[in-house]
């Protein structure tokens, strides 16, 4: 009976110290992080993630966008993120404290996506590459998303966000693509993709 004792508070305290050091202390040290300042300007970063932009998290985990990109920048040493202008520091956990979701993502058919609104700040360009993304480069393997857009006929003036599209993929005489709700959202939310501020526990990358 002792030694049944023994064994079950043995393997009671092996699960226990797992527990603690694989969930409750990477949990607390997470829930822990604040917001940095700059102590130049005085910004905090990071920034919450806007009401919209929230929205559209939502739309591009529903899409499975992750399967394709990534969203965090290594090491030099780790990798040539850096290299391909994909960030100009690593990322670190502080960089995640207000994201509902972590897209880290497990593979990079596509590139990676961590300060994709810094490399793109135009919300065409994103239209145009969810609609159509072979109307902006023959090579890219990326699907299209046409649900997201929905072709309708032009009332008075032609919308703001009809998409400027050329060739096959102008919509007939009198008509305009435009993005629905979940498209708007989801542009907003790769929009405001910009880990582009500094932080003291990753320091730019020096060439």
């Amino acid at each position: 009976m002792n030694r049944l004792t023994g064994l079950f508070f043995g393997i009671f305290l092996l699960f226990g110290v797992s527990w603690l050091g694989l969930v409750a202390y990477p949990y607390l040290t997470f829930a822990g992080l604040r917001q940095s300042k700059d102590e130049a300007t005085g910004a905090l970063a990071p920034q919450g993630m806007p009401g919209t932009a929230a929205q559209g998290a939502r739309v591009y985990a529903a899409n499975g966008c992750f399967y394709c990109h990534s969203q965090y920048i290594r090491e030099e040493k780790e990798g040539n993120d850096i290299g391909r202008q994909w960030g100009t520091r690593r990322t670190v956990a502080r960089d995640y404290m207000y994201d509902q979701n972590v897209f880290l993502g497990t593979s990079r058919l596509g590139a990676d996506l961590t300060n994709v609104g810094v490399r793109q700040t135009d919300p065409q360009w994103f239209y145009r590459i969810l609609y159509s993304p072979r109307s902006l480069s023959s090579e890219v393997a990326m699907p299209a998303y046409k649900w997201l857009f929905q072709t309708r006929e032009i009332q008075g003036q032609p919308s703001v966000d009809a998409l400027k599209l050329e060739g096959a993929y102008v919509p007939p005489s009198g008509y305009e693509v435009v993005p629905t709700a979940e498209g708007k959202a989801l542009v907003a939310y790769l929009l405001s993709l910009k880990k582009n501020y500094p932080l003291p526990e990753a320091p730019e990358a020096t060439e």
